[in-house]
């Protein structure tokens, strides 16, 4: 019997036959695409809910790179890791930890286009996974910058 590992794949070879597995080497990248239309929400209209003082406001969670929070997030964000990583996935576990299991949460990133972002569909899935039942994702088509600061909404800096 011989074993060939790399990165991504494990392979046990006995003879000509070859059995494949998956090696958990990071977190595992769930498409954006995943997440249901129900749980988007728009930049403007969620805009509007935080500016509105009408009722407890959700948690917001940015679960993308570091970098962009520092530069400029949401009022009120927490960073809560890069969900394409363990070590970020386990900052969000640790974040929302003791939370009720119908805390509304709302999470986002921005780093790039929907459809290429690394995070967001990883951090919704593994919300899901946990149980909670009350996630939203902003759904931000292009990025952070171009969905949400030059719009004007209101923003912080610094970490």
């Amino acid at each position: 019997m011989r074993l060939l590992v790399n990165t991504t794949v494990l392979a046990f070879c006995i003879g000509t036959v070859c059995i494949f597995g998956a090696v958990a080497v990071g977190a595992e990248s769930v498409p954006a695409s995943s997440i249901p239309t129900a749980d988007l929400l728009q930049p403007a209209s969620f805009a509007a809910t935080l500016q509105s003082n009408s009722g407890p406001q959700p948690l917001v969670l940015q679960v993308g790179f570091r970098k962009l929070f520092d530069e400029a997030h949401i009022v009120a964000a927490e960073y809560a890791g890069p969900s394409d990583d363990s070590a970020g996935l386990a900052v969000l576990r640790e974040r929302v930890a003791k939370l009720p299991k119908d805390s509304p949460i709302v999470i986002y990133c921005g780093c790039c286009p929907w459809g290429k972002c690394p995070n967001i569909g990883t951090a919704f899935s593994a919300l899901r996974a946990l149980g909670f039942r009350n996630v939203k994702a902003l759904y931000i088509a292009h990025d952070f910058g171009t969905e949400w600061i030059e719009k004007g909404y209101p923003v912080t800096k610094g970490g």
